[in-house]
């Protein structure tokens, strides 16, 4: 029997999952959550062999920072990153995290129960779509002090509040601001949140 971990913000969504992994007799969900923080406590209360995990997901960490910490703190539970959106900075994120397997909502209920098993029994699993994009990944230009600024920048944080919570000058903050839309080939700061949200950078 394959024990499961569900991470998936949406109720709907995370229902319809653990009724189709439990209408497979070597599948039993043994946890589903609805944020990245309740991960880990999750796994090493219930011990799956599998996690399935959403990338966007309220708390502090997403998807791809639990399946980090899962990593670190239960190397025996494998992940797999189940997203809607194929980004190339998600999936550069992915692998960098080293994930089991990486898999689209759009996938076919049989190719997820698929993925499942290999991924239980030590493959690593690629949505074919993607399998492209991951050859040809742009490298993320962006520090990860940059990311941190262009994150409050997408919330609408202003410079001075964006120095006060990253314990910055307001002048250095502008210069990141600055260095950001020139790094990212942007026309100004609400361009390059979008630029880098599409390539899954932020």
């Amino acid at each position: 029997m394959i024990r499961v971990l569900l991470a998936e913000d949406q109720y709907v969504v995370r229902g319809a999952l653990a009724a189709l992994l439990g209408l497979e007799e070597d599948l039993e969900v043994v946890a589903a959550v609805e944020s990245g923080d309740a991960v880990v406590p999750a796994a090493l209360l219930h011990r799956p062999d599998v996690a399935v995990l959403d990338i966007d997901m309220p708390g502090a960490l997403d998807g791809l920072a639990a399946a980090g910490e899962l990593r670190l703190r239960l190397p025996a539970c494998r992940t797999l990153i189940l997203t809607a959106y194929g980004k190339p900075g998600h999936l550069r994120r992915a692998l960098g995290a080293r994930v089991d397997g990486f898999l689209l909502k759009t996938a076919p209920p049989e190719e997820l129960v698929a993925a499942i098993r290999a991924v239980a029994d030590g493959e690593r699993v690629l949505d074919p779509s993607l399998a492209v994009t991951a050859w040809d990944l742009a490298d993320n230009p962006l520090t990860p002090r940059e990311a941190d600024v262009l994150r409050l920048v997408a919330e609408g944080t202003d410079a001075a509040e964006i120095a006060g919570r990253l314990f910055l000058s307001a002048g250095t903050v502008r210069n990141y601001i600055t260095a950001i839309v020139a790094k990212l080939n942007a026309r100004n700061r609400v361009d390059a949140v979008r630029i880098a949200r599409e390539a899954g950078w932020i």
